[in-house]
């Protein structure tokens, strides 16, 4: 323990974080800043938004180009630093996957259940036609979607309870969570490709979603780094 921390009385406050380092010339308080902002993101278990990233420099920092910097960095790392979820993360590069998963003998990012095809169809609806109800997905596949199934997405933190349809009796409607964006490496849903330009393009229609025409990142959680899709998370 050092002098200073010693004296420090218990209900003392830590000294302020110094963010601008007027003192550094410009080179110096740059590299501070990447410094600084590449330790928050590594050191956090989920993306990084904004506005964490700015308590740790100062108010004419460019976060943009600091990221820009650091992912020039880490170019020819075995890892990068990812837009996900309103956030950064750092993540493996997809193509070390097969040396991971050789490592541990298991999928990285293990402890997620892989969805089955019928988990993956309603997901991928509830994505592009958020929010929706249980009956209005029922109705959109011709058999009754199951509460359980419902439940399988709700307990991997895929979907969540959005607001009330005002359809009568006010049932819930289900929208995708900030999870889900994370675990199919999206940064926000506008990332999801088009759901029209794929109709036009005869690459994606409600007969071939019915038939299991899905996507295969889907169907088996892989993605961009971690992975694919989702939206704001709903309490």
């Amino acid at each position: 323990m050092s002098e200073a921390s010693a004296r420090r009385k218990p209900n003392d406050q830590p000294a302020l974080l110094d963010t601008e380092l007027d003192h550094l010339p410009p080179e110096l308080r740059w590299r501070e800043w990447m410094g600084r902002v590449e330790a928050v993101i590594f050191s956090a278990s989920e993306p990084v938004t904004r506005s964490v990233l700015a308590r740790v420099v100062g108010k004419n920092c460019n976060l943009e180009l600091i990221i820009d910097d650091i992912r020039a960095e880490l170019a020819g790392r075995p890892y990068e630093l990812v837009a996900v979820a309103g956030g950064w993360q750092h993540r493996t590069k997809k193509i070390f996957g097969d040396a991971i998963r050789a490592a541990f003998s298991t999928a990285a990012g293990e402890g997620a259940k892989e969805l089955s095809q019928s988990e993956a169809l309603v997901l991928m609806c509830i994505a592009y036609f958020q929010p929706i109800t249980r009956g209005e997905l029922s109705s959109f596949f011709g058999k009754e979607v199951s509460r359980d199934l419902i439940g399988v997405l709700r307990a991997q933190d895929l979907i969540a309870s959005g607001p009330r349809s005002p359809q009568p009796g006010a049932p819930y409607t289900y929208v995708t969570t900030k999870n889900f964006l994370s675990q199919f490496g999206l940064d926000t849903l506008r990332q999801l490709p088009d759901f029209e330009a794929l109709e036009d393009a005869g690459l994606l229609s409600k007969e071939k979603l019915l038939a299991g025409g899905i996507p295969a990142g889907l169907a088996s959680g892989e993605g961009d780094g971690e992975d694919d899709v989702v939206g704001d998370q709903v309490p």
